[in-house]
Order: structure tokens, then C-alpha cells, then sequence
């Protein structure tokens, strides 16, 4: 497995790293309006500022993109592994390149996780800080967890 810098070339793929995790994952912990909303929020423009901040990496396995992950400052703002890569330590690996670039400056990272992420984020250390709301449309909640790691 290596995990590169993303460049503007890949927003095709990790646009359908994306949207393939998210359909196939997020329905089975929420609302389908929970699922939609996460699509609509990861647009190809969206992706490519994610690329164009030198902070969203592509996780190569077999030669061929399985996952993503995109930081800012030290608020990890996106880990995804498609669905067959997932439970083979891709998301670990894609965290450890984060948090790696993370600790360059920052003693703590921070993210908010989706149901799906929890228990991966609380077996790598992460603690949790709080509790997130947000209403969508037909007054579906979308629930999340605050999480905090310290990195030293």
C-alpha cells in the first residue's frame, strides 16, 4: 500500500471512491437522506479544493485507488475506503499518513466520525468530546461523534 499526494487527475477516481463507500455503507447505519447529503457535500468542485490544498492523499493498492483521506490544519476532515478494501487495515493506513502530517504542527488531531467510523477511530485512540446534530431535509438528523487524539 503507498498513500500519495492527490493531483487534479484523480478527482474522477476519488469521486467514486467517494460516492461508492458512501452508497454502499452509510444506509446501513442512516436515513438514505443522510447518504444524499453526503454526496452532494463531496461534488467534484469540492474534491478538487481538497486537492488543490495539498492535504487529501490517495491510497494506492495492487495499482489501483482504494481509499482517500483529506486533513485541514489538524481537523481530519474525510477518511474513505471502498467497501471490498475495507476491515484489510486501509483506513489505518490512510489515518496514519494523516496523523503523521498532522503532528508536524499540531499536538492534537481532531475529526467528526459517522457511525460507520467510530469503533476504528476509538482502536486508534481517539476519545470522544462531544456529540454532534445537523438537520437535513425532511427532518432527518444526521448524528455524529466529536473525537480528539493526542499525537505526542
Amino acid at each position: 500500500m503507498e498513500y500519495i499526494r492527490a493531483e487534479s487527475n484523480m478527482a474522477d477516481v476519488i469521486y467514486t471512491i467517494l460516492h461508492t463507500t458512501i452508497r454502499s455503507v452509510y444506509p446501513k447505519y442512516y436515513p438514505q437522506e443522510v447518504a444524499d447529503f453526503f454526496c452532494r457535500l463531496h461534488s467534484k468542485e469540492h474534491i478538487l479544493e481538497g486537492i488543490a490544498s495539498g492535504n487529501m492523499g490517495v491510497l494506492i493498492d495492487g495499482g489501483a485507488a482504494v481509499g482517500t483521506g483529506c486533513f485541514d490544519g489538524n481537523h481530519i476532515t474525510g477518511v474513505y475506503v471502498l467497501p471490498f478494501h475495507q476491515k484489510k487495515g486501509c483506513g489505518s493506513h490512510i489515518m496514519d499518513c494523516l496523523e503523521t502530517e498532522i503532528a508536524k504542527e499540531y499536538d492534537t488531531a481532531v475529526l467528526e466520525a459517522s457511525l460507520p467510523g467510530v469503533c476504528m477511530y476509538e482502536r486508534r485512540g481517539y476519545k470522544t468530546v462531544g456529540h454532534g446534530v445537523c438537520m437535513l431535509e425532511q427532518d432527518v438528523k444526521l448524528v455524529y461523534e466529536k473525537m480528539e487524539k493526542k499525537l505526542v
